[in-house]
């Protein structure tokens, strides 16, 4: 959020943040907004673990359609979602995960990926649909695994490249540059027609 947020500052940035929302009452994703005058709320994510339940799916969607939110952006929100609420934002949620999907979806890509032995991993940022990071892939982009590497500092690596795809990805939304054609993106800014 904070890379977002910091993209949003300069002038030639194409989207706002119109309000950060989070099921985690100590989200420093909170605090990342309010000291940025980013209007910022808690919501109590419900009984479940996994998933909001019905309420608090009906109070995060109530919140963002006040805020007139065009497009919902996931960061580190660690439930899935389903049913109304992509119903309501249907093409309109996206989400960062820490692998090249579709390999390692999931918790903890980055821990799979050296349990793994891949050589090399990434990111993605990609539309959220009804599975688990199973959406059309917006953009990508690699991180190599090096011999010496443990969980933590391949993890530091990835959110190093995160906190520039996300925002270069979401503005390449904003301009109308990506169009999803069944499950593939074409950024039309790259094309060579």
């Amino acid at each position: 959020m904070a890379a977002i947020a910091d993209a949003c500052a300069q002038s030639d940035c194409p989207f706002e943040i119109a309000l950060v929302l989070s099921d985690v009452a100590e989200a420093g994703i909170l605090e990342r907004a309010r000291e940025r005058s980013i209007p910022a709320k808690f919501i109590p994510p419900g009984k479940f673990r996994t998933k909001l339940d019905d309420e608090a799916e009906g109070v995060f969607l109530d919140s963002l359609r006040q805020a007139g939110v065009d497009l919902v952006v996931l960061a580190g929100f660690m439930r899935i979602l389903k049913g109304d609420f992509l119903r309501v934002f249907e093409g309109s949620v996206v989400n960062i995960h820490p692998s090249l999907l579709p390999s390692f979806p999931g918790l903890e890509a980055w821990k799979q990926a050296l349990e793994y032995g891949v050589k090399v991993t990434g990111c993605t940022v990609h539309f959220v649909d009804q599975g688990v990071d199973t959406g059309p892939i917006i953009a990508q982009q690699t991180v190599p695994v090096l011999d010496n590497d443990t969980p933590t500092t391949l993890h530091e690596r990835i959110q190093q490249v995160e906190s520039e795809l996300y925002p270069a990805a979401l503005a390449a939304l904003a301009r109308g540059q990506i169009k999803v054609h069944g499950r593939h993106c074409v950024n039309l800014a790259n094309r060579q027609d």
